[in-house]
């Protein structure tokens, strides 16, 4: 049986697992705005972004298929082609699009400004990652449509070359090897090599490659740039042509020495410009009743590539990413100070530094690159100390867990057999050079902003929260936050160390403010083998507060609902992603309170 230390200063919660939950209409109300509070705005964008594609896919697929202007090519290539265009429409809007979710300096000006007052429409800058993979994924499928309609357009090149209308072929001659057109034009050429690019950047960015080596997703990800150079270069080609001069030959017009175009009596000119037999499917003037009307021809066809229309998608939001890099370049080529490193238990380091005109607000993140470590990778990491207007020191807590984590390590630690220990600026060591990007947006921002928030963190995932605990610590009467639910789920005792410290700290401040339930923490010890308690006379406090097991997470809610009637509670997770789902899921449930859950969590951009 567990409890909460304190719940508004009056309600006394024990967590039964055989308590009765009331639903009734107004429950499933709650959950319906709930419900919309969390998804709907989102959906909304889903729906909006879906729209385009259809539409763009069936306007390019309609004009290619019934514009008179393209009326030689398509009967030369058919459906192919028409699914070709439509597909490479799509694929333009989302290569453009997929690249602004990547403007990370952008989303984190755009959150922390006034330009978008509405909190609902900040939480959307939190799905520009899920956004960023969205689009990929289109990319990939309409990227298959896209080369299996050209398969086809090749064949179809080769197989009806047209003699009548020579500029409109793409093959040398009828029954031309397809595979040469592949390989030696331009559009053929660096099509294949996209594909190449698209499969490396594709593969490499599945979850068990990420996993298990992050530097080949980084590495062949950052190939995008070699992929729009071959994708500006393969629109250039000019393979596909559109008829320009519809006015005086239209479509399937049939050649006369007359003067001008005008229309005739079919049978009646068949008649008199054909000796002999009419052609099949024609009949004499006076067998006919129904009169059918032709166009006169008063010039051969003239046939012109497109202009590339790719560049009007993509130039803007890739000079825009590409501006935007160098921004950061140039504003983290300064390496930082570091003050100290700290070790910690169960694998974390601490590190601590300074940096000029730094500034950054709770639950931001940074990108750490350490030249000595690898000369190009990089990682984020979230600030868990923040710069403020009396001091300038700002830090970050690493779990090492991989190879790049380790070399920093050994790095900025000497080998020690201490479980901790922290190397002052003061002495004679010499640390490399670390730069920093940044920083950069995140949902925790938004935690502040709300009156009630529930913070949950599994593992190293408390990081987000440890600034936010610095920052209410040197001040909480500026934020709207007036009660905040603090909930750490850990497998090992000694991790609680990385922040035992901060957490009594802030509770001591608290009490002697008069506002003990302002802070409401729990923490969870999932695995009990060992010591169950925190080591330090210091850290009662906290041992109090210590359970062994997991949390009843739905008995959890339903407690912080009943004590939070009518608000609205801010949902802050950073943590493995089965516990994640379950918060999101249940955010979204109804209660009988007319309590509102708003899910947020982590992910880094």
């Amino acid at each position: 049986m567990s409890h909460w230390n304190r719940c508004h200063g009056r309600c006394s919660i024990l967590v039964c697992p055989y308590r009765a939950q009331h639903r009734g209409t107004r429950g499933m109300a709650v959950s319906w705005r709930s419900w919309l509070a969390n998804e709907g705005v989102k959906h909304l964008c889903l729906v909006i972004w879906l729209s385009l594609n259809v539409l763009l896919f069936w306007k390019t697929f309609v004009l290619y298929n019934q514009g008179p202007e393209y009326y030689y090519i398509h009967r030369m290539l058919g459906l192919a082609l028409c699914l070709s265009r439509a597909s490479a429409s799509v694929l333009n809007f989302n290569c453009g699009l997929i690249l602004l979710p990547m403007c990370r300096t952008l989303l984190a000006y755009l959150r922390g400004s006034q330009k978008v007052p509405s909190r609902r429409t900040r939480r959307l800058l939190d799905k520009s990652r899920t956004f960023h993979i969205t689009c990929g994924v289109t990319i990939c499928i309409f990227s298959g449509v896209h080369v299996a309609a050209h398969l086809v357009n090749a064949l179809n090149f080769s197989v009806n070359y047209s003699e009548d209308f020579i500029e409109l072929n793409a093959a040398r001659y009828q029954n031309e090897d397809p595979r040469k057109l592949l390989f030696t034009t331009v559009p053929g050429l660096t099509g294949v090599c996209m594909v190449l690019v698209l499969f490396l950047m594709v593969t490499a960015s599945t979850y068990a490659i990420r996993v298990s080596n992050y530097d080949i997703f980084w590495y062949t990800h950052n190939l995008f740039f070699v992929f729009y150079m071959l994708l500006l270069l393969h629109v250039s080609g000019g393979l596909l042509k559109y008829q320009t001069n519809v006015q005086t030959h239209p479509p399937g017009c049939i050649n006369s020495s007359r003067t001008q175009s005008q229309d005739i009596f079919l049978p009646e000119y068949l008649s008199e410009n054909f000796h002999g037999p009419l052609p099949e499917g024609f009949s004499k003037p006076e067998e006919r009743n129904q009169k059918t009307f032709v166009k006169i021809c008063l010039e051969e066809p003239r046939f012109q590539a497109h202009f590339p229309q790719t560049w009007l998608w993509i130039s803007g939001p890739l000079c825009l990413y590409c501006a935007e890099r160098l921004y950061r370049c140039i504003r983290s080529n300064k390496p930082v100070t570091i003050i100290s490193v700290i070790s910690h238990p169960s694998d974390v380091m601490e590190i601590r530094m300074v940096k000029e005109n730094f500034k950054a607000r709770p639950g931001q993140y940074v990108i750490l690159h350490c030249p000595s470590v690898s000369a190009l990778e990089n990682h984020p990491f979230t600030l868990t100390m923040c710069p403020t207007e009396t001091k300038a020191t700002f830090g970050v807590h690493l779990k090492v867990v991989g190879d790049w984590t380790e070399r920093l390590r050994d790095l900025l630690l000497p080998p020690s057999n201490q479980d901790s220990e922290i190397l002052p600026f003061i002495r004679s060591r010499s640390y490399p050079k670390l730069y920093i990007d940044g920083p950069f947006g995140s949902p925790f921002e938004e935690s502040l902003n709300y009156e009630v928030s529930l913070c949950i963190a599994g593992g190293i995932g408390v990081t987000p929260f440890a600034s936010i605990l610095n920052t209410l610590l040197d001040g909480w009467k500026p934020y709207k936050l007036r009660r905040l639910y603090f909930i750490w789920v850990c497998r090992d005792i000694q991790s609680f160390q990385w922040f035992a410290d901060l957490l009594c700290m802030l509770h001591n401040k608290l009490w002697q403010e008069n506002r003990p339930d302002y802070v409401n923490i729990q923490l969870y010890l999932s695995q009990t083998d060992g010591i169950q308690t925190i080591i330090g006379e210091k850290y009662n406090t906290l041992n109090s507060r210590l359970f062994i097991g997991r949390p009843r997470w739905k008995l959890l809610f339903d407690e912080i609902a009943k004590c939070n009637r009518g608000k609205t509670v801010g949902v802050f997770c950073c943590g493995p992603s089965s516990i994640s789902k379950t918060l999101h899921s249940l955010s979204n449930q109804s209660n009988s309170y007319g309590t509102k859950f708003e899910y947020n969590k982590e992910s880094f951009s």
